[in-house]
C-alpha cells in the first residue's frame, strides 16, 4: 500500500502546465514493459486497445474483471505509476462507483480516466449528474486510502466533427472541468480537441492539468506544452498503428511464396 501511495503521489507531481507528462498508451503487460523501455515516466491503458487486443470492442464490452485481471498484470510487470481507462467505471449510480474503484485499486493503479458520455449512447451525462459520479470515484479513492489521479474526460470534441467545434462546446466543456474539479477530480480531459486557440482558453480557464490526446491534426507536443496542456496521451493510435505494421509483415510474409 506504501508503493502504491507513493506512486500515486509521483504521477499527480508529473502534470505540469506548460511541461506535459506524455503517456504513450499501452494495452497488456508486454506493451507496457516495451513503453517503459523506451523511457516512459508512467504507463496508461486504452480503453479501446485493451478490449481490442481481447477481441472485443471498446465500450465497456470486455467484462471489468477481465479488464481488472489485465491492468493487475500490467501493475506487477512493470515499477512505474499504472494509470487505468476506467472508462464509466461499469457503473451508473455512485454507489456501485465507488465500489467498484476500490475494486480497481486492489491492482496497484494509481489514476483513473472516467468519462461523461453514458457507455452505449452517444449522449452524455448532465454536468450535475455526472460530478456526483466524479464525487463517487474519489470517495471510492479516499475508502481504499489512495489519492488516486482521476482523469475526468469530457467528450464534447470527441463526439463532433473538429470544424463544428465553436464557443458553445467550449463553455459547456469549462463549466465541466468546474464542476469535476469541485467534485474532486484531479485532471480535464477533452479528447477530440485540437483547435490551439480553444485548447488555450481551456487551460486557462481551468486550475486542473488538462490532458489532450495526440490524435491526426493536433498541434504537436511543443506547440500543445505552449499553450498549457499538462498531458498528452495517445489513445487507440499506438495499437492501430502496430496492427497496421503486423498485418503489413503478415502479408509479406504469406505472399513471398505466390
Amino acid at each position: 500500500m506504501t508503493d502504491q501511495i507513493t506512486q500515486a503521489e509521483s504521477f499527480a507531481a508529473l502534470h505540469k502546465k506548460g511541461d506535459p507528462v506524455i503517456l504513450y498508451n499501452i494495452w497488456d503487460a508486454g506493451s507496457a514493459g516495451a513503453v517503459r523501455d523506451a523511457g516512459a515516466k508512467a504507463v496508461a491503458t486504452g480503453s479501446a486497445p485493451v478490449a481490442m487486443a481481447q477481441g472485443f470492442t471498446d465500450g465497456q464490452n470486455i467484462p471489468m474483471e477481465a479488464a481488472l485481471d489485465n491492468a493487475r498484470r500490467i501493475v506487477e510487470a512493470v515499477d512505474l505509476p499504472v494509470t487505468l481507462d476506467f472508462e464509466g467505471g461499469y457503473a451508473e449510480t455512485p454507489v456501485d462507483i465507488a465500489t467498484n474503484t476500490q475494486r480497481a485499486l486492489e491492482t496497484g493503479v494509481v489514476g483513473f480516466n472516467f468519462e461523461d458520455q453514458i457507455v452505449g449512447t452517444k449522449e452524455l451525462y448532465d454536468i450535475e449528474t455526472q460530478a456526483a459520479r466524479v464525487a463517487a470515484l474519489r470517495e471510492g479513492c479516499n475508502v481504499a486510502g489512495v489519492s488516486a489521479f482521476i482523469n475526468a474526460r469530457t467528450d464534447i470534441f470527441l463526439k463532433a466533427a473538429p470544424n463544428t467545434h465553436d464557443e458553445a462546446m467550449l463553455d459547456d466543456a469549462m463549466a465541466r472541468a468546474q464542476a469535476y474539479a469541485d467534485a474532486g477530480a484531479s485532471g480535464f480531459f477533452a479528447p477530440g480537441l485540437k483547435d490551439e486557440a480553444m485548447i488555450k482558453r481551456l487551460c486557462d480557464a481551468t486550475d486542473l492539468p488538462v490532458n489532450i490526446i495526440a490524435l491526426p491534426g493536433t498541434p504537436d507536443t511543443a506547440t500543445l506544452a505552449g499553450l498549457g496542456v499538462a498531458r498528452i496521451s495517445y489513445g487507440p493510435v499506438p495499437y492501430r498503428q502496430m496492427l497496421a505494421w503486423l498485418q503489413d509483415k503478415a502479408r509479406e510474409a504469406l505472399q513471398s511464396g505466390d
